[in-house]
């Protein structure tokens, strides 16, 4: 809602396309913060996760998600609390659909602002563990969804930037006072044995994101038989081994294309069959096509 999402100020309503489903983000100049404005009535997010904290506030309709084993159901006004790599998808609640703004905030700028020095150092899974997580993904908080919404206004302004960040840090920082703490409690933090194999299994995702990757090559890496491979890692990471491979592709895709690779090119070199390919599953998880996600991140 992963993907990869801003509220929607004057500056940027003038220029909202007039489909009923519309995305428009957003980068703050200097680096580590994203705003996503969006309305959708058909699009239905697939199961993704982001590298990045998420932070929403649900504009108008119903913004329904499934998040650490449960569905909810997000209203105007409510808060949405995203930590790193937490999987999840996104859809309407309703037929009117539902319009959100999210800011994706780098883990690192989050670590300087909380004034985590032990943030390199991570923990068990090295540098994909965060020091400071939010204990739900769903809050009702007027106090922080107004603080959300001045730092979503103020990310938008063009010529801003230094206002932007500063917004955005307010409101993090408040918002992980109230709601965070200082574990992950959507997944297992141990290293045991189980876990250990499923990180080969991730890390083999990740190196081989352009194969044609089996079951059977994971189940290898594992250790374990194909029926028992896909219920482990889901059980592990909330999503399974195709969701998180998919994941993996739509972010090299996303950094190929910013290094300036044509889109045939970066489908074939990303494991996509074709350019078409691509293009569905970036939809899917970002909620626009690859050249208009590229024209605004650069237009930022």
């Amino acid at each position: 809602m992963h993907a990869g999402d801003p509220s929607a100020s004057s500056s940027s309503s003038s220029s909202q396309p007039s489909q009923r489903d519309w995305a428009e983000m957003r980068p703050l100049a200097s680096g580590g913060v994203t705003l996503l404005n969006a309305h959708f009535t058909q699009h239905r997010f697939e199961r993704h996760s982001h590298e990045a904290y998420s932070i929403g506030v649900t504009r108008s309709g119903v913004q329904t998600f499934a998040c650490r084993g449960a569905r909810h159901a997000s209203l105007a006004g409510d808060v949405i609390l995203f930590n790193p790599d937490e999987p999840h998808d996104g859809s309407r609640g309703t037929d009117a659909g539902f319009g959100y703004s999210i800011l994706y905030v780098d883990a690192a700028l989050v670590h300087a602002w909380m004034g985590d020095r032990d943030a390199a150092g991570g923990g068990g899974d090295g540098n994909r563990m965060a020091t400071r997580y939010f204990k739900a993904p769903l809050v009702h908080d007027p106090e922080g969804a107004l603080l959300l919404q001045q730092a979503v206004a103020a990310v938008a302004e063009r010529q801003e930037s230094l206002h932007g960040e500063e917004r955005t840090a307010a409101a993090m920082v408040a918002l992980l006072g109230r709601h965070g703490e200082l574990r992950r409690p959507w997944a297992a933090t141990g290293l045991d044995a189980g876990r250990q194999r499923m990180s080969l299994v991730r890390e083999y995702l990740d190196a081989h994101f352009a194969d044609d990757v089996t079951v059977q090559a994971l189940a290898t890496q594992a250790g374990l038989s194909r029926a028992h491979l896909t219920r482990a890692f889901t059980a592990t990471y909330g999503m399974a081994p195709h969701a998180y491979l998919n994941m993996v592709r739509i972010r090299q895709a996303q950094a190929a294309l910013r290094r300036g690779g044509a889109l045939a090119d970066v489908a074939a070199a990303c494991g996509f069959a074709d350019q078409s390919h691509l293009t569905r599953r970036f939809k899917g998880q970002v909620g626009v096509a690859p050249a208009r996600w590229l024209a605004q991140m650069q237009s930022g």
